[in-house]
């Protein structure tokens, strides 16, 4: 089994607040999400990659993992951001508005030239049309030398408005949610949640939590520190899954049972297939259980 992070959280943050990147090193996210695109004014570009730069390449977030998403490549302010945070080294770089495969291996590429680590992953906005249509290629930068992809992250406001959905619109995204999630699946990475903008409503964040964990998602995107924990809690296993999968796991570790492939367990019949989810759930929380340390 390939390491497991914790990404329930992923809580984005423009990285031109100074304030809020500080903030950031104590706040109970898995992930903190700097952003140098949508979230950081034109004309604060330059003085935010360089802060954005400094901060990162400081270590100063603990355990948290951090991501910068950046401008979109092909623009100079793309390449800019590229080049700064090469040897800053984040733990991934989330690019913008993925079209196509082709956009992963370039980004990767030039990360690679630049002497980025290759501990430095790529993460891909899923957010037109066009990249749901083809989130399977998409996906398949994962398995490329230069792709370095780890994540399929939604945007499903901007999904929203391409396909012309009247709000709220979430119950008729749910097959497009789905195609990204199988692309995901299909090439073992990691697939988030988009985010949820209405402040004033927790119930319907909290449901929407609940509906994408449901869907399968590993975690979800935020806009405000008070969304970290429901997030953590919808998505991170219960007590009662975590019990139920460790017993499982001595169910089929048990001597009488260790060459069957269905044992029964609370009345029910249990396939082995269900060991390696079982032994997923317990890594998961052990995982999380070290970030709570």
């Amino acid at each position: 089994m390939s390491e497991i992070r914790p990404r329930r959280s992923v809580l984005a943050m423009p990285g031109s607040n100074a304030r809020a990147l500080e903030k950031a090193r104590t706040l109970p996210a898995d992930v903190i999400l700097i952003d140098l695109e949508d979230g950081t004014a034109p004309e604060a570009k330059e003085a935010a990659r360089a802060q954005v730069a400094a901060a990162v390449a400081a270590r100063g977030f603990g355990p948290r993992e951090v991501v910068v998403r950046i401008n979109p490549p092909e623009t100079d302010d793309g390449e800019a951001d590229l080049v700064a945070l090469a040897s800053a080294a984040p733990d991934a770089i989330l690019v913008p508005k993925v079209r196509t495969s082709d956009t992963l291996i370039a980004v990767g590429s030039r990360l690679r030239r630049l002497g980025a680590p290759l501990a430095t992953r790529v993460w891909a906005m899923i957010e037109t049309p066009m990249a749901v249509v083809k989130a399977a290629e998409i996906a398949g930068a994962a398995r490329d030398v230069d792709g370095r992809l780890a994540a399929l992250v939604l945007g499903p406001n901007d999904l929203l408005k391409a396909a012309r959905i009247p709000p709220p619109g979430r119950a008729a995204l749910v097959p497009w949610l789905m195609t990204v999630l199988a692309a995901a699946r299909a090439y073992e990475i990691e697939a988030i949640d988009g985010v949820f903008t209405d402040l004033t409503d927790a119930a319907g964040f909290e449901a929407e939590c609940a509906q994408g964990r449901a869907l399968g998602f590993d975690g979800k995107m935020l806009i405000h520190p008070n969304q970290i924990g429901p997030a953590n809690a919808a998505f991170g296993p219960s007590a009662e899954t975590i019990e139920q999968a460790r017993r499982l796991m001595e169910v089929f570790e048990a001597p009488e049972n260790r060459d069957r492939g269905v044992v029964a367990l609370d009345g029910k019949m249990i396939e082995r297939l269900h060991v390696e989810a079982a032994r997923r759930t317990l890594a998961l929380a052990d995982a999380i259980a070290q970030l709570s340390a």
